[in-house]
């Protein structure tokens, strides 16, 4: 548990995290980029059981983004692979924990094995209820918005739908994952402060926190501070400020 005053009343209900910088992480320690991404899945594996133990409901990470397969072959063969293991060592747990395993983003592009064993999880998973984990692969924010907007006018063309029926509660439906709460909270690491074209519709009301260190250094302490940052501001929501 967390070892910083964090007042459970005030923990958000969807943590979304851009785990940036695990290339960088890797070359200034000598080491190919590809074993930052290895470092990477296995910090994603601690953390994702911390925010179970703190009561966390939803967690959402920035696998791959549409732009990544412009990054040399190796490197994404790699880092498929990485997250290949990751799903093979952490299924059990995620089954046994309650938590319902989403896979979002387009799905052509990625290899057979990795899209087996995210549908796999998927499966396994389908019925749990306690928590929600969001992996997000070969996504885009812009994407989402625009494949949404496609199924939308589909729908219309078939008949199924109107223009007028549109509204930001049905426009979700057409979202990767529909039944998932906005985004509360969205942590970058590594410094930068960006948000890479992700979940722009699900952030439209989110605190940022920019945490100053590389995603594979970025430990349970690290979250907890972040979540000590979130549970101090005050969200108006477009309202009068509470005091």
């Amino acid at each position: 548990m967390a070892d910083l005053p964090i007042d459970p009343k005030k923990l958000p209900v969807h943590v979304a995290f851009i785990m940036d910088d695990n290339g960088r992480w890797a070359q200034r320690r000598g080491l190919p980029r590809h074993l930052g991404h290895k470092a990477a899945c296995m910090r994603l594996s601690s953390l994702l059981r911390h925010c179970r133990d703190l009561g966390i409901k939803v967690t959402s990470f920035f696998a791959f983004s549409t732009e990544n397969w412009n990054r040399p072959k190796d490197e994404i063969d790699h880092l498929m692979e990485y997250l290949w293991m990751f799903f093979q060592n952490n299924i059990d747990e995620l089954v046994k924990s309650g938590t319902k395993v989403y896979v979002s983003g387009e799905r052509d592009r990625l290899p057979k094995d990795t899209l087996e064993i995210c549908d796999r999880a998927v499966e396994l998973t389908k019925d749990n209820d306690r928590f929600a984990f969001n992996i997000c692969l070969d996504y885009g924010g812009r994407d989402e918005i625009v494949r949404a907007a496609r199924l939308f006018a589909s729908d219309c063309l078939e008949g199924k739908a109107k223009p007028s029926d549109l509204t930001e509660q049905s426009f979700r439906s057409y979202l990767f994952a529909p039944d998932l709460p906005d985004v509360d909270l969205l942590i970058r690491t590594s410094g930068e402060e960006r948000l890479s074209n992700y979940l722009l519709y699900e952030i439209a009301y989110s605190e940022f926190v920019f945490a100053n260190v590389y995603w594979p250094d970025f430990d349970d302490r690290e979250l907890d501070k972040c979540l000590v940052e979130y549970s101090k501001r005050n969200r108006r929501f477009g309202g009068l400020s509470r005091g």
